[in-house]
């Protein structure tokens, strides 16, 4: 049985993506088994806190917590496995899609290429994950008043 280049990247990209969706797997039952911060019950908290933090604002106590939480969610390297199963979903489609075409003939259309969508998007989750990251250096100058929100 020949699968061909597209036939052997087709079963990597599979097996590539449940590979990460079983560290997201992981990964989420972390998150899920942890207590949260009392402030991330809050809508529109996440958005609030960090843009505090790249602005150097002051803030509370509630909100430091808050955003060391964040950022160090965003530093865990299983947080990448989410846009990785997202971009290995899209990669699977498109080669799948070039390896039916190279074995039983015909032309690629939109279809085929469909994938790249979720590819993507998959990028713009990793790079806005690494700038949440990248916030870790701004969280060592942060100097939490002692006062609460939620006090």
């Amino acid at each position: 049985m020949d699968l061909g280049v597209w036939g052997l990247l087709t079963i990597l990209a599979g097996l590539a993506g449940l590979t990460f969706a079983a560290c997201v797997f992981v990964y989420l039952r972390r998150l899920d088994g942890r207590t949260p911060a009392p402030l991330g019950e809050e809508v529109g908290a996440h958005k609030a806190v960090l843009a505090k933090l790249r602005k150097g604002e002051p803030m509370t106590q509630d909100e430091f917590v808050y955003a060391r939480e964040l950022v160090d969610d965003a530093r865990s390297p299983l947080a990448l496995a989410i846009p990785a199963t997202l971009f290995c979903c899209g990669f699977f489609y498109v080669v799948g899609c070039l390896y039916e075409l190279h074995v039983y003939g015909g032309n690629p259309s939109f279809r085929t290429f469909v994938g790249g969508i979720p590819m993507l998007s998959s990028i713009n989750i990793a790079v806005q994950l690494r700038k949440v990251a990248r916030l870790k250096r701004k969280l060592a100058d942060v100097h939490p008043d002692r006062e609460s929100v939620s006090a």
